[in-house]
């Protein structure tokens, strides 16, 4: 497999993340509660992979606790990033959610023995730097830490952990995994919504038939996008290309909403580009150093 070309489809996967703020405004314009939100959307990706799982079943019923851990990992991700970004600062939030990829170098490292050499590691100062100085960490508010907080660096952590996972379990079809990503997300969700005392009414039907589209279409496609090229290349590696997302989601929201993108916004974009690019032309694995 060229991983150039896994690259490339981790990047547009990433762009598409980059992109969800689109259809989730359009959603919450339409009054649809966040809770709401991410139990119909991953939902439907559930109920429109549960064939693939079906299908697939004796290549992954042999390893039941596997898909359990990339169940309770990915959804956990998942679900944790919503909660934290609907009820936090979403600068906050992203800030810790993008410490991403040091957990997954460090993870590759621990328990796939993958390789770290000289590159690798400028491409993480390079992907951090980029997305502190997109975020102004400098003038972000520090004083005390909370439950979103927590959450937000979980669901890094979440992610990180679901990456090793897929590597981990190549044997197993990369859409059966995702199947269970969706469902363990979507149990989460619902788990929580009864236990969360909310005010938020029920979504009207064209807000709920939206939700489906958007989840059982664009999150479906972006997830087996993102997850089947992190099987394809080093934890590490796959982790510093997702961050590009984040680029796509400054740049998109200047462009669209008509905004002014600052200096260090423009610096720092280019700063994560130049570490995804370091990894994604690369074709061979590193000699290590580390």
């Amino acid at each position: 497999m060229n991983t150039r070309f896994a690259a490339l489809v981790l990047f547009l996967s990433s762009a598409g993340w980059g992109l969800t703020w689109l259809p989730i405004k359009a959603l919450s314009d339409q009054g649809l509660d966040g809770l709401h939100l991410v139990f119909i959307a991953f939902g439907a990706g559930a109920l429109l992979l549960l064939p693939w799982l079906y299908r697939q079943r004796r290549q992954w019923q042999h390893k039941l606790q596997l898909m359990a851990l990339v169940a309770l990992a990915g959804g956990f991700a998942n679900a944790s990033f919503q909660t934290a970004i609907y009820h936090g600062d979403v600068i906050r939030v992203m800030i810790l959610f993008y410490l991403l990829p040091v957990w997954s170098v460090l993870g590759g490292r621990l328990f796939l023995g993958e390789r770290v050499d000289a590159v690798r590691l400028l491409a993480v100062v390079l992907c951090l730097s980029g997305a502190f100085i997109i975020l102004d960490v400098a003038h972000t508010s520090w004083t005390g830490i909370t439950w979103i907080d927590l959450l937000a660096l979980g669901s890094g952590m979440g992610l990180a952990a679901t990456n090793i996972l897929f590597r981990f379990t190549q044997d197993i079809p990369v859409m059966s995994k995702v199947a269970a990503m969706f469902i363990g997300c979507t149990a989460m969700i619902g788990i929580s919504s009864l236990l969360v005392v909310s005010a938020a009414s029920l979504p009207s039907p064209q807000a709920a038939v939206w939700a489906v589209v958007y989840g059982g279409l664009w999150l479906t496609l972006i997830t087996a996008g993102t997850q089947w090229g992190v099987t394809q290349m080093d934890a590490g590696r796959s982790s510093i290309i997702i961050v590009a997302e984040l680029v796509v989601a400054v740049a998109s929201t200047a462009i669209i909403m008509q905004t002014q993108l600052q200096l260090f916004e423009i610096v720092g974009g280019v700063m994560v580009l130049v570490a995804a690019m370091l990894e994604g032309s690369r074709s061979e694995e590193p000699v290590p150093t580390v």
